[in-house]
């Protein structure tokens, strides 16, 4: 990286987890005295080319946050940034806390939503590699399933053929100049949120990006069949 710019994981954890019907967001939920987000920490404290570790998350979850990174003894853990109310709220805090913050412009982040505990080392590998080469990456993976075309949910009108879909997965990495590029220009446009730092530098019509192969363990916490499973996995050690 240029001038010794660090690797940065930017880990989203400001999700109300709605879904799940717990007395907590999701992404707090406990197994054994350890959170989801700490699992997630684990991989990227890990991982040799990783420096920083920066959470954001709501104000009242921020000490939890330290005491969590101070369980798991996550050294490279650093701050919390304040979330907003929406997904996109949260990224744009996330990318101006990390510049209000005096981060190199150069730095490369890592935009990886917290409650993904089982992301791999070759995917962190691959993203900061792809990263470094291309001046992006995005985590994606094939499906095994079909794709079906359906306007109500209870009738299919055709197919998508799944030899030209992917399903986008964190992390999603860029140079911090970029991302801040990247909401300037939403802003400029009008774009007051967006599903994810995908969906948005699609909007603004950033292209190429540059896919990296994800897999199917590295999947998404939403519903609580999710958590069924996740913590059946902890018990296996699967990491």
């Amino acid at each position: 990286m240029e001038n010794n710019a660090p690797i940065i994981a930017l880990l989203m954890a400001g999700g109300h987890g709605f879904r799940i019907h717990a007395d907590r967001p999701k992404q707090f939920i406990e197994t054994d005295g350890e959170s989801i987000l700490l699992h997630t920490m684990k991989a990227f404290e890990r991982h040799p080319l990783v420096d920083d570790i920066v959470v954001v998350c709501n104000p009242e979850w921020s000490n939890y946050v330290q005491q969590q990174a101070a369980i798991g003894h996550i050294s490279k853990f650093r701050r919390t940034l304040v979330s907003g109310e929406t997904s996109y709220e949260s990224l744009a805090n996330g990318i101006r806390g990390l510049e209000d913050g005096g981060t190199n412009p150069e730095a490369l982040v890592m935009v990886h939503e917290s409650v993904r505990p089982f992301v791999s080392h070759e995917i962190i590998s691959n993203n900061i590699l792809v990263c470094q080469q291309h001046g992006n990456a995005v985590t994606a993976t094939y499906s095994h399933e079909s794709y079906l075309q359906t306007e109500d949910g209870k009738t299919s009108q055709g197919y998508i053929s799944r030899e030209k879909l992917m399903r986008a997965q964190t992390p999603i990495t860029f140079r911090l100049k970029d991302l801040s590029t990247i909401i300037r220009k939403a802003g400029q446009q009008g774009i007051a949120t967006s599903q994810s730092l995908f969906t948005l530098a699609n909007e603004i019509g950033w292209e190429p990006l540059h896919i990296v192969e994800g897999d199917m363990m590295n999947y998404k916490i939403t519903q609580p069949r999710d958590v069924e499973i996740y913590n059946r996995l902890r018990k296996l050690n699967f990491d």
